[in-house]
This record gives structure tokens, C-alpha cells and sequence, in this order.
């Protein structure tokens, strides 16, 4: 089964960065299979792991809407189904990736998301480990109809209205009464050490504070030049904190499995 790891928060804070190094860390410190699942709608997680998506479920969806006569003799729609939707993984050495895209348009699409779902949580068995970079709204964790999530990173700004928003986001997990078994906040772009201020905020909240991701010029570095995140040094101060924070939180990585 699956260990499945959720990382959420607001444009701006980290989230994807965090994600990514997730997963190279994973691939690297594991030799296990690593899905990753790029669930915001602004996708860019494929370009910060070094690779490109070609399709999306997203755009699988808007195609077969609308070549729904169109569909081989000889199989099932829920074959046709999930053979397109082989296409849209992207096959890497040592994780795949498979991106949601942009939200729904209008029409019915019931019958297609019952199969989307049965798809991907078949999909996420075949792999040890699963990160999922999601939205603010979280609104395909919302949709997961298995098992849940393991440990969700919520991601901050080094800022009070980051921290609240961070605390937004936990409420709403709780208010979908989603299945995760673990929230703790990260602060990322962090440039002196977490303030008092903002360690009292999450404190006196009831969110845990899993760290903090310091400002790291080699990432803005390689985001000017338009290289991969996963492509930072090994001594970099951001993976070195992403790297120790999923030792702490990540149980197979605690139990040295």
C-alpha cells in the first residue's frame, strides 16, 4: 500500500518547491517507486522536477466530452477511458508524474470522473510512495475515494497573513472531513529563523510546525534560468530542510524502510 504524502497552501509560498524536492529525496533516499501528482490548477510541478507534461487529465476530459461518438469498436468505454489516460503519465527514472490540469468547463462530467477516480486510486497502489501537489482548495483530495492521506505539509510565507491562511487551509481539511492522518505547517522562504510572533500564531492555532525552508539563492537561481529545481546542490540549505523534515515526519523514512 501506498504511503501517500499531500503538500497544500497558497500561490507563492513554496509549495511546489516543496513538493519537488520531496520527490527527488524520495527517489534518491528510497530506490522505491515515487507517483507524483501535480493537482493545482496553475501546474508547473513537471518543470520544477526537470520534465514536461504532454497531456492532462484535464484535457483527456475535455476530449472525450466532446469525441464521445468517436469511441473504437470493439471496447469499452472504460477502456478507452483509461487507455487515454495511460497517455498522460509521464514515465521518469525513478518516479512518474501525472498532471490534473485546469478545473472543469460546464457539462456533465459524472459518469467520466467515476472513472477518473477508480483509474487514479488503482493507480497510487502501484506505488510505494505518492506526493501530491494540491491546490489551496484541495479540490481533488476531496475527491479521493480510498484511502486518504498520510501526512499533509500545509506551506506558509514567513508572514502572519501566510500563517492564517496555513490555518485556513487545516480548517477546511477539517471541514471536508478529509482522511489525513497527520497536518503540520512548513514555512518556506524564510530568510533569519521563524519569528516568535509566527511560531505563537501556529502554536496557539493547533498546527503543528513540521520547519522551515530557508531562502535558498540556488533556487531563485535556477527559476531565472528556467533549470529544474531538483537540479540544486545536495548542500543546498532548502533540499538539506525539506530532507530533514521528511525524516522526522515521513513514517517509512523513520523506520529506515
Amino acid at each position: 500500500m501506498s504511503y501517500v504524502i499531500a503538500v497544500a497552501g497558497k500561490g507563492g509560498t513554496g509549495k511546489t518547491t516543496f513538493s519537488a524536492l520531496s520527490v527527488d529525496y524520495l527517489v534518491r533516499a528510497t530506490g522505491r517507486p515515487v507517483l507524483a501528482v501535480d493537482a493545482d490548477s496553475n501546474a508547473n510541478l513537471d518543470r520544477a522536477l526537470g520534465t514536461k507534461v504532454e497531456k492532462t487529465i484535464g484535457s483527456i476530459r475535455e476530449y472525450l466530452t466532446e469525441n464521445v461518438n468517436k469511441m473504437p469498436p470493439g471496447i469499452s468505454k472504460e477502456v478507452w477511458v483509461e487507455t487515454l489516460l495511460q497517455q498522460a503519465l509521464v514515465e521518469e527514472k525513478g518516479f512518474d508524474l501525472i498532471s490534473m490540469g485546469r478545473p472543469e468547463g460546464p457539462g456533465c462530467y459524472c459518469y467520466l470522473n467515476n472513472i477518473f477516480r477508480r483509474y487514479l486510486d488503482a493507480m497510487t497502489d502501484r506505488y510505494d510512495f505518492v506526493v501530491m501537489d494540491n491546490e489551496a482548495g484541495m479540490e481533488h483530495l476531496s475527491r479521493r475515494t480510498t484511502r486518504g492521506v498520510d501526512v499533509m505539509f500545509i506551506t506558509s510565507d514567513h508572514t502572519r497573513r501566510g500563517v492564517e491562511t496555513a490555518l485556513r487551509i487545516r480548517d477546511l481539511a477539517r471541514e471536508l472531513k478529509l482522511d489525513i492522518r497527520r497536518m503540520a505547517l512548513v514555512v518556506g522562504r524564510v530568510r533569519n529563523g521563524l519569528s516568535e510572533e509566527l511560531r505563537k500564531l501556529a502554536e496557539e492555532g493547533g498546527l503543528e510546525l513540521a520547519g522551515i525552508v530557508p531562502e535558498d539563492p540556488a533556487i531563485t537561481g535556477n527559476d531565472e534560468k528556467g533549470l529544474p529545481l531538483v537540479a540544486i546542490p545536495e548542500d543546498s540549505p532548502a533540499r538539506k530542510a525539506v530532507e530533514d523534515i521528511l525524516q522526522r515526519y515521513v513514517e517509512p523514512l523513520r523506520k529506515g524502510g
